[in-house]
């Protein structure tokens, strides 16, 4: 009797050993739920529901407390053993209004957002559906709380809180692209990645150096890619998803396609995207200053100044892009998690628009002025780890190897030079994190870092009379940058109703880089720095109700110099050229953040978000000498010698404010207003409104939701920027700005009216349509180069496997 007693006891631990499938659906109409989180501390573990709204949950067997989130429905608060009462399947309510989620870019590791002091927005698979972003700079834009810049229809460059560029962060998969070419101007590198390929995004608000480091000043953009899904049978699991979109501003033609394949331990996810766009139509009605009505075409060895037929077209805009993805997973159990991802993107070359409206003499100024193919490839290998332990409860160790190639090409109207200069950057980075429950009231994370970049920078001269090629003068010099660093942070639960963060990092940065004195008369040919930087947070969640947050963080920041920084050249602005200088010191940031977030009823909810940022040791571009002189000749023309120097310290201030209503019979109303306020000190002592503060912006949507079918009509909006407000620097770029009475340059005020659907045509096969800019406004988002399309007619259609 007692051997069949042990045999019966070994069977039940082998059944309490095999994974438990959770099932959550949504409770009206039985549907699966997709990427549900489902969380607990106690054990600390984390999994999320596949398209059939399942989970394996074994690795949270014994908790007490676990919670099941996603967005568009109430939280359910449960344990295991009231799972087990009601047979693993949960019934899921939707709410449209939603206090807390769950987030990953504060700590790197999964988090409810009301216990993170900061303001983060995630935004939805299924906005992004209905929005149709044709870019991931337009994915952002979705979220009615980041301003994009675009110098040409191939880019976007978002600003965050008064900040822009090198001075925000971006993380793909939890690496960082940042690298050391990374200028202060308008960048366009978000455009790397693929928009379909992307699962989630979230946008962390403010300073956020203890988790990622140098940069992460205003901000941190958290992309992550599609995750390869395990079965959770013993059938194979198949889905995928395929679209073609065309849109009439810029005659759009994008096809898009992934596929999983995963069974109980492996998993594999392919996915590639292709875009190709015509030259972009800009509206009708708006300021005759955004017109350029001419372009440059080389003919018979000459160059000419070509009339256009439609003076709406801008011409040239027109670019495309391809992007691949392959990513590979084995599980051998809930403890381990490999996982390897390579992604591959490449642009073909695209004119700088803004550039070919710069004119000289009376007419254009250059023939050519292009990005080459903007390429980004990157390796990145994941190994998780889970399990109570002394020193971690959850490992990640992460290494990635990133290689990125861009080019800039231009020449002067009727010359026979061509001037090409392109960097080459190979990135390096190894992160190892940790977390560790202490208690039942501490949970630190913290962890190591190592980044490496080795910058290659060439220079060449073509003569096209001849098509013969000399080397030329690069942008930079052959340079290493690198970081090494070490953070600790902890989560404090001291009440109920109070959380407590706070945060420690220390970041010690080296450049080692080695000038090319052929061409520039520099006094120096190496330059090495070798520093340290010290950050902290400090951060607090009070939530007295379940209806009632209040947050309060402080937090501090750095940047320190990289390669652009310290040693390019470049032409900045007409009469202008920036060269290097190897005497910078890191600058640091210094935020206050003060939020509250207020649900009225069941149907209303308000929050805020006020913040102060001091910026101490500015990096900007001033006036500079080169041995003894302030002009010298570059390209033919007689310029003067400016420099990036640690030479200003600037304030940024600003309020981030939203609605949601829920109204009767399907209808929600939400609303986002952002007004943020920068000054920058300058050389004589009086301060400049600071170049990356947008104006005040945001949207306004009305939604509609009934039977699987999604409407929403929405206005955006933009506030004037006068004359007198305008950075000093921006004041004389006429090319980008449109004329106020006086004839200044200004950025008038604009708004748009869009109307967006989506619906299904079958179980697998849905059409997304919409009409952005109905009343067709020619408009450009501020310090923007190139004018937003003009009434523009989306339509997609989308099939799952």
């Amino acid at each position: 009797m007692k051997k069949y007693y042990y045999l019966m006891l070994v069977i039940l631990m082998s059944m309490s050993a095999y994974g438990q499938t959770l099932t959550v659906v949504d409770k009206k109409s039985s549907e699966p739920i997709e990427l549900a989180t489902v969380a607990s501390k106690s054990p600390n573990a984390f999994v999320t529901t596949d398209e059939n709204g399942q989970a394996d949950i074994s690795e949270l067997r014994g908790s007490n407390k676990i919670e099941i989130r996603i967005i568009g429905y109430t939280t359910f608060y449960t344990s295991y053993e009231k799972l087990e009462l009601i047979g693993f399947r949960v019934l899921m309510e939707r709410s449209t209004l939603s206090m807390d989620e769950i987030v990953i870019s504060a700590t790197k590791w999964e988090l409810s957002s009301s216990e993170v002091p900061s303001k983060i927005t995630a935004i939805s698979a299924e906005e992004v559906a209905l929005q149709n972003p044709q870019t991931a700079a337009d994915l952002l834009n979705v979220s009615g709380k980041v301003y994009v810049q675009k110098s040409q229809q191939g880019g976007g460059s978002p600003m965050i809180r008064g900040f822009a560029t090198n001075r925000l962060l971006y993380t793909i998969d939890g690496v960082r692209m940042n690298t050391a070419i990374f200028r202060g101007g308008n960048l366009q590198n978000v455009i790397s990645l693929d928009p379909f390929a992307i699962e989630s995004t979230e946008v962390f608000f403010g300073p956020g150096s203890v988790i990622y480091g140098s940069d992460a000043i205003g901000g941190v953009m958290s992309f992550q890619t599609i995750t390869p899904g395990l079965s959770t049978d013993d059938e194979l699991l198949i889905k995928g998803n395929a679209l073609v979109r065309t849109s009439s501003a810029n005659n759009e033609k994008t096809g898009h396609f992934d596929v999983n394949i995963g069974g109980k331990k492996w998993a594999f996810v392919s996915s590639f995207s292709s875009w190709d766009y015509d030259h972009l139509r800009q509206g009708s009605d708006g300021p005759e200053d955004y017109l350029k009505p001419y372009f440059v075409q080389r003919q018979d060895s000459t160059d000419i100044v070509i009339s256009q037929d439609d003076p709406l077209l801008q011409v040239p805009t027109a670019y495309s892009q391809i992007n691949t993805m392959q990513k590979l997973r084995f599980s051998p159990n809930a403890q381990w998690d490999v996982q390897y991802g390579f992604h591959f993107s490449e642009t073909s070359s695209y004119g700088r628009y803004d550039r070919h409206n710069r004119m000289r003499n009376g007419t254009a100024r250059y023939a050519e002025w292009d990005y080459g193919p903007q390429k980004w490839m990157m390796h990145n290998f994941v190994l998780s780890h889970e399990g109570i332990g002394t020193i971690y409860d959850r490992m990640n160790l992460r290494m990635a190897y990133q290689k990125f190639e861009e080019s800039r090409i231009d020449r002067s109207l009727n010359s026979d030079t061509r001037n090409t200069q392109t960097e080459k950057v190979d990135a390096y980075s190894l992160n190892l994190d940790f977390l560790k429950a202490i208690g039942s009231k501490n949970t630190i994370n913290y962890g190591i870092e190592y980044v490496t970049n080795e910058v290659n920078s060439t220079g060449l001269e073509t003569d096209i009379s001849t098509n013969s090629s000399v080397e030329g003068p690069s942008r930079y010099p052959q340079a290493t940058w690198k970081s090494m660093a070490l953070y600790l942070n902890n989560q404090y639960k001291a009440t109920e109703e109070l959380s407590i963060q706070a945060g420690l990092r220390y970041n010690q940065f080296m450049i080692d880089a080695e000038f090319d004195n052929r061409f520039y008369n520099f006094p120096f040919e190496n330059a090495e720095l070798n520093n340290g930087s010290l950050t902290g947070s400090l951060g607090a969640v009070y939530r007295p109700t379940e209806k009632l947050v209040l947050n309060a963080n402080f937090g501090t920041a750095f940047r320190s110099p990289n390669i652009d920084d310290l040693g390019k050249v470049f032409d900045s602005e007409p009469g202008a050229v920036t060269v290097p200088n190897p005497d910078l010191e890191a600058e640091y940031a210094y935020n206050f953040d003060l939020g509250i977030a207020k649900v009225f009823g069941n149907n209303l909810k308000l929050d805020a978000t006020a913040y102060y940022t001091i910026l101490n040791n500015a990096m900007v571009r001033r006036n500079f000498t080169l041995n003894g002189s302030d002009m010298i000749d570059y390209q033919g023309e007689l310029s003067q010698v400016q420099a990036i120097q640690n030479a200003a310290t600037a304030t940024v201030y600003g309020l981030q404010a939203g609605l949601e209503l829920t109204l009767p019979d399907g209808f929600q109303l939400i609303s986002d207003l952002n007004y943020q306020k920068g000054e920058e000190e300058l050389d004589d002592g009086t301060s400049s409104s600071s170049r990356h503060a947008a104006p005040l912006f945001g949207t306004s949507r009305l939604k509609f939701n009934h039977d699987k079918v999604d409407l929403e009509f929405y206005v955006s909006y933009q506030g004037e920027v006068a004359f007198e407000d305008l950075a000093v620097d921006e004041r004389s770029k006429d090319e980008i700005y449109a004329k106020d009475s006086n004839g200044n340059n200004y950025a008038p005020s604009w708004y748009t009216l869009n109307l967006k659907a989506m619906f299904p045509v079958s179980d697998k096969i849905s059409i997304s349509t919409g009409l952005e800019n109905i009343t067709d406004q020619r408009y450009r988002p501020y310090s923007s180069g190139v004018s937003a399309p003009g009434r523009n007619f989306i339509i997609a259609l989308r099939a799952k496997l």
